[in-house]
């Protein structure tokens, strides 16, 4: 039943916080960010579930608001990733028009989870392509040109996803989602080529292998407090999108995810740059994810939605340790830096907590969402989605991804922290980073901890077996050994391959035929389109210009016709003849009826 809270959708109300954040004084912009951040969180967890705000666009339904338990998670770990980031924007002098940009990308991002059809979904994906665009160009220098990048990707992904979107309503008549009432009898997106277009389309927004180097290209270019909030919400409202897409699951994308997490932790390790390295890993940390979302099980599902919880966490921390330290040194090579843990205690301390979440060392809230994911690509179920030797090759996936993290963390822990001495005196975060990145800390532990307080916001009860397909447990010895084992492995591997990966320059990946590709293309396409259009301006100038002289002068034209030479009479003749039957065809077409 509608109420209060069910009267206007968050986004809009959102949406005029971002406006007043970009005018009001700054402390004053910054503290209505969090006050409105708190609020969001509070109404994410009190609103009542169900369709609401149903309405007609374009003489299509539609359906502006919608709550399950999908969409109320997604909103809760908005919320409070919301109040950290505005309060550690502030602490970095974020001025108050960038902040303005990122509340507006965290509105539309509201918008898209809470929206009840594929209209409005596409609608608010699309803004958060825009705003997000703005966040990154607010910084200028090397920011425009990656967020140029960062825009045509975004395009084209959005236009493939409107493209599956239109071919979805060809087929069931209706924009609304199937756990919408109304909605068809048939969840997700239609198969075939709907699918298809639907998986590459919110591929991009995933950092499908091929369609992620916008990822590691863009995140390290704008300010140190824009990279908190790009870091949480494009991936996982993609994650999200890939659900509602694909509510069944499908091979395909499951083993796209556990490609994804090897792909991802490769690269991190081969990077020195602290904010690439981490950029890396937001795909690897998606492709646990989207591997969960692709195996369709309740509880690999749930696995992936507490991932998402959790990864918003554990990586939004990591991003503001990382940019504590840009902050205080002015670098962002891990090469440049060392022994910074005797010098910003703090901000070590977090980082160790965020290294070891993301990495699944057990007592911290990785280890928890990691584990279901794995579980649920380990046991197979009589009506899964994939057959029994299948699962045991994406578990090694995924298994491997964890040696990847732990060994890219090593890295970044070793250099930046524990390894050397840094030269200078520099100082800890101050005192809003500092409660930022503690209280994130703390929610880390807490959901490694209390895995009950997790599994409470999980679309279904991993601990039911009437809810998921096998009953989970965190802590158990199988999942203690294999926690603390992959981080030995890590360790060791790490301490035999330090010495080559320090000689390794920059790694090439995609990026490095796509940049220079989509650069020059787009320049060709810009020039020959303006080439084309002065060769056809100059034609028809000149062929204007003949009519009018033979209209006005005609014996002047056929003296000029008599007294050229043979083969310059030929080609006058010719030219003269097209041109005459050309106007006579063109006449004959416009007065036929």
């Amino acid at each position: 039943m509608a109420g209060p809270l069910t009267t206007v959708p968050p986004v809009v109300v959102l949406l005029a916080v971002a406006i007043a954040i970009a005018f009001l004084p700054r402390k004053a912009g910054h503290a209505l960010g969090i006050v409105a951040s708190v609020a969001a969180l509070a109404w994410s967890w009190a609103v009542p579930s169900g369709a609401f705000i149903r309405t007609t666009f374009l003489g299509f339904d539609a359906v502006l608001l919608n709550v399950d338990d999908f969409s109320r998670l997604m909103g809760i770990i908005f919320g409070i990733i919301g109040i950290a980031a505005v309060l550690y924007s502030y602490a970095s002098e974020a001025e108050c028009v960038q902040t303005a940009f990122a509340y507006s990308y965290v509105a539309t991002s509201f918008g898209a989870v809470f929206a009840g059809d594929w209209l409005t979904l596409l609608f608010f994906w699309e803004l958060m392509a825009v705003t997000s665009t703005l966040l990154v160009w607010h910084h200028r220098g090397k920011a425009v040109r990656a967020g140029y990048r960062y825009a045509i990707f975004h395009g084209i992904g959005g236009t493939l996803l409107m493209a599956a979107i239109l071919q979805n309503y060809a087929i069931k008549g209706t924009f609304l989602f199937g756990s919408v009432p109304g909605g068809p009898e048939t969840a997700g997106i239609a198969p075939g080529l709907p699918a298809a277009l639907a998986a590459v389309g919110i591929g991009v927004n995933v950092g499908f292998i091929g369609l992620h180097a916008w990822l590691p290209d863009t995140y390290p270019r704008p300010h140190i407090a824009a990279s908190v909030f790009l870091c949480v919400f494009t991936t996982k409202t993609g994650v999200y999108g890939m659900y509602r897409a694909f509510p069944d699951g499908h091979v395909a994308i499951a083993y796209m995810g556990g490609g994804m997490a090897v792909f991802g932790a490769t690269f991190a390790l081969f990077q020195n740059d602290m904010r690439r390295l981490l950029s890396y890993h937001i795909q690897s940390q998606v492709g646990y994810m989207i591997a969960g979302v692709g195996i369709g099980s309740a509880l690999s599902q749930a696995g992936a939605f507490a991932h998402v919880f959790n990864h918003i966490l554990y990586k939004g921390l990591l991003f503001m340790t990382a940019g504590v330290v840009v902050y205080r040194t002015g670098e962002e090579n891990l090469k440049k830096l060392g022994g910074l843990a005797r010098q910003m205690p703090i901000t070590a301390g977090a980082f160790t907590v965020a290294a070891l979440s993301i990495a699944g060392f057990p007592g911290f809230n990785g280890f928890v969402s990691k584990g279901i994911v794995i579980d649920g690509a380990h046991y197979t179920f009589v009506d899964g989605p994939l057959p029994v030797y299948e699962w045991t090759t994406l578990e090694w996936l995924l298994l491997l991804g964890g040696v990847g993290t732990f060994m890219s963390f090593i890295k970044f822990g070793y250099y930046a922290f524990f390894h050397g001495e840094y030269d200078g005196d520099v100082e800890d975060a101050n005192r809003g980073q500092s409660v930022a990145m503690v209280g994130v800390a703390v929610l880390c532990v807490f959901y490694g901890l209390s895995d009950a307080s997790l599994f409470a916001l999980l679309p279904f009860d991993v601990t039911s077996k009437a809810a998921v397909e096998k009953v989970y447990t965190t802590y158990t010895v199988v999942h203690v050994v294999e926690g603390v084992l992959l981080g030995v492995i890590g360790l060791v591997a790490f301490a035999l391959l330090k010495k080559p990966l320090s000689k390794l320059g920059r790694v090439p990946d995609i990026d490095t035929l796509t940049n220079p590709a989509v650069f020059y293309g787009t320049r060709a396409l810009v020039v020959g389109l303006t080439d084309l259009y002065d060769a056809v301006d100059r034609a028809t100038v000149a062929g204007a210009s003949t009519v009018v002289k033979s209209v006005t002068n005609p014996d002047t034209v056929y003296e000029g016709v008599v007294e050229a030479d043979h083969s310059n009479s030929l080609r006058a003749g010719i030219g003269v003849s097209i041109l005459v039957l050309a106007v006579f065809v063109t006449v004959v077409l416009l007065l036929l009826p």
